[in-house]
């Protein structure tokens, strides 16, 4: 037992980990600055300790065996859990977090969502050994579409998730907070053929056109698909970036953030068409994680304290002036 415990470390779990992905120990050796015969042998002594084998041999490339998977698996979870020991010590020592998983709805405005890192990077605060310098925090920043945006808070993938539709996980620890309500309004390019055609658009005449949705980024929890009428041809891409690309380029038809459309409508680009379906508003909301007894740590104070503003709830549901593919 003490043999196996011995050589479960983080650097060999990391070790696992970045053969698997790179595909090759080669590879694998480069990225780690070593021989591929080290790492070789560091597998091999692994896998005595353990008395299994983490790697078919058969193959020219590192193909994992089932109980390397299984190793893979359990040891990304044990590198999380070790990474979160390590920011809930960071934060008890200093009250400010090692680091802060932002998880923000392709919906929300990035021009001001990147407003708030910068304003986050230009606090000016004293640290031990370095005072007044920028808050020792690392922010880390996802994108993530509907459910997706929740499962991450519910996973522990993420501290504070921005703009999820609907309700957020039930998960203990999680708190949440109405961030305003996204009008949604149904445009199409010019050329586009429900451009020229009499309003309000039937269900029906809809549903005989493509319609450009965005993918649900969940992986566990029960993706949602909103707008898309039975039988109707889906163009399905990542964000909203490449929704309004795909929608200005004329390749398909759907609902969009009306302050998104507003200019591209002024400009021409785009046409506002009324539809005989039920009015779309998206009211939104933003949680984050954080136990009963817990006080959350400085970083996330501070986000949540701009997430209290009506001034910078309203930026990030409609200054889409930056958006970008």
């Amino acid at each position: 037992m003490s043999d196996r415990r011995n050589v479960l470390t983080p650097e060999a779990l990391t070790m696992i980990d970045l053969i698997a992905r790179s595909g090759s120990f080669a590879a694998a050796a480069r990225e780690l600055g070593k021989v591929p015969s080290a790492l070789t042998y560091s597998v091999r002594q692994l896998e005595d300790a353990l008395d299994v084998l983490l790697f078919d041999r058969s193959s020219r490339q590192a193909r994992l065996t089932a109980a390397g998977e299984e190793l893979l698996h359990e040891g990304r979870r044990l590198l999380i859990e070790i990474d979160a020991v390590a920011n809930r010590v960071k934060r008890i020592a200093t009250g400010w977090e090692t680091q802060l998983t932002l998880a923000v709805d392709t919906i929300v405005a990035p021009t001001a969502v990147f407003e708030l890192i910068e304003a986050f990077y230009a606090l000016r605060v004293a640290t031990r050994g370095a005072p007044d310098s920028a808050p020792p925090t690392r922010l880390r920043l996802r994108s993530e579409v509907l459910s997706g945006t929740w499962e991450t808070l519910a996973t522990g993938e993420a501290d504070l998730a921005i703009g999820g539709a609907g309700e957020p996980s039930q998960a203990a620890g999680i708190q949440c907070e109405p961030l305003g309500d996204v009008e949604l309004v149904f445009a199409v390019a010019p050329h586009h053929p429900l451009a020229a055609l009499p309003e309000p658009l039937a269900a029906e005449t809809l549903a005989a056109h493509r319609i450009v949705a965005i993918a649900d980024s969940a992986r566990s929890f029960a993706p949602v698909t909103t707008g898309v009428q039975p039988g109707q041809d889906v163009l399905t891409v990542p964000t909203l970036a490449a929704k309004l690309e795909a929608q200005l380029r004329g390749l398909g038809c759907g609902f969009l953030p009306d302050s998104l459309v507003r200019r591209h409508a002024e400009a021409g680009r785009l046409v506002v068409k009324a539809t005989a379906l039920p009015r779309r508003t998206a009211p939104l909301r933003y949680a984050w994680r954080a136990g009963p007894n817990a006080t959350p740590g400085l970083a996330l104070q501070w986000w949540l304290a701009q997430l209290r503003s009506a001034a910078t709830r309203r930026a990030l549901l409609q200054q889409h002036a930056g958006l970008v593919l």
